[in-house]
């Protein structure tokens, strides 16, 4: 199976990279990966990207460019990527359900996972009261009381969303202010059911066979508690999903991709959009501008490439 251009990840920056090489007729393949639609595809409620003045739901807009990409011949494959050896050409692609995919060029929109809390009981309670997606698992918690931890964007967003179900939520956040957009902070300080509790952390998820309260410290007095849940949500940032590439492409210290400003990576004709390349902004419409680009700059690498073998043919045959 040969593709001019393989995408791999499916969210806003693959899926906006997947419909400008489905519109250069590059017949482009997306392999969708572990979270079909990126992580926008678990968000609640998408108010900040154009074209929505109600806003969105972000498996709504996954989906709508997710089809937009395949009117005009965007194909997709529903599966893993195990490995990537990129000391031929065509670059070669291995995938966990047997496949061996060849590639002219390669743009990687893998994204980054949620980043975890790394307390006592957070892996033991996983899907058992511990939860990185409240569109997910929200109305699993409906009559509950839940743990939000985080004070930006995500935590507010999200922390809203299970007001719809909660009795009562608690946000946990390490400062005594919050980073997330004004919009929001009003949202969370006018909801009855929100409760803050400041400057602490939470260093333990206690339960037997469920989530059944978490352990605080406070950071400034270093005093200990136990807060009784049914849940907790952690929203502390993202780490880039890299892992396939390292000792392949030049990774940062965060362990993002390194690009040149145009999204080529240190091997020609691979290509890095969206949050696996970006820790500054991380935006459904930064991503989707990203893929836009690396799309437009696999378009070019291709005529390049055709160029200078029509050159070279031209240059040997006379």
């Amino acid at each position: 199976m040969h593709h001019k251009v393989v995408i791999i990840g499916s969210g806003p920056a693959g899926l906006t990279a997947a419909l400008y090489a489905a519109r250069a007729n590059l017949e482009p393949l997306v392999i969708r990966g572990m979270q079909p639609g990126g992580l926008i595809a678990t968000t609640s409620e998408v108010e900040n990207y154009p074209g929505f003045p109600e806003g969105i739901g972000g498996f709504e807009l996954a989906e709508a460019m997710e089809k937009q990409a395949a009117r005009f011949g965007a194909q997709y494959l529903e599966t893993m990527v195990t490995k990537v050896e990129v000391d031929q050409r065509p670059f070669v692609i291995h995938t966990d359900s047997g496949q061996t995919i060849t590639a002219d060029t390669i743009i990687v929109s893998t994204g980054a996972s949620p980043r975890k809390l790394g307390v006592p009981g957070e892996e033991e309670l996983a899907n058992r009261g511990v939860s990185y997606c409240a569109t997910c698992d929200g109305f699993f918690f409906r009559g509950k009381k839940v743990v939000v931890v985080g004070g930006g964007n995500s935590a507010l967003d999200e922390g809203l969303f299970l007001t719809r179900y909660v009795d009562e939520l608690f946000i946990v956040h390490r400062r005594d202010s919050l980073r997330a957009d004004p919009v929001l902070q009003e949202r969370a300080f006018s909801n009855p059911k929100v409760r803050f509790i400041w400057n602490s952390v939470v260093v333990a998820i206690n339960g037997k066979d469920k989530v059944e309260s978490v352990t605080l410290r406070n950071l400034q007095t270093g005093e200990i508690s136990e807060l009784a849940v049914d849940g907790v949500f952690p929203y502390i940032g993202h780490v880039p999903n890299t892992e396939l590439f390292r000792g392949i492409l030049e990774l940062d210290e965060g362990g993002y991709i390194v690009t040149d400003g145009r999204t080529r990576t240190n091997i020609p004709g691979i290509f890095a959009a969206g949050d696996v390349a970006d820790h500054i902004y991380r935006q459904a419409i930064t991503a989707a501008g990203d893929g836009c680009r690396a799309a437009m700059e696999a378009t070019w690498y291709l005529a390049e490439q055709e160029h200078a073998r029509a050159k070279a043919t031209a240059t040997a045959t006379a």
